[in-house]
């Protein structure tokens, strides 16, 4: 029986040499509204899923479908992407100064 929160869940963030990884629980009803939408079978827009209550910085892709859980949402980006832009390799304005 698949775990939903009473909240979107978030992880930390993990990561290998290229990206940084994280994965998003969504609640129950929040997963049937993505299914209609959906229907199980394609990666969500960045519209798409923070139009679902999914709140994160910038720069982050769903990119995969995880089939036993599909109410868990994997999320990646390239490291180095900035927050504030989503662009790779940006120097946030902060860190300039």
């Amino acid at each position: 029986m698949p775990h939903y929160p009473d909240e979107i869940e978030y992880s930390d963030k993990y990561f290998d040499d290229v990206y940084e990884y994280r994965h998003v629980i969504l609640t129950k009803s929040i997963a049937k509204t993505m299914f209609k939408v959906t229907e199980g079978k394609r990666l969500l827009s960045e519209d798409e899923w923070r139009h679902l209550g999914v709140q994160q910085s910038r720069g982050w892709k769903h990119y995969e479908i995880h089939r036993p859980e599909p109410h868990i949402l994997l999320f990646r980006r390239m490291k180095g992407t900035n927050p504030q832009t989503g662009q790779v390799g940006e120097v946030p304005e902060m860190a300039r100064a």
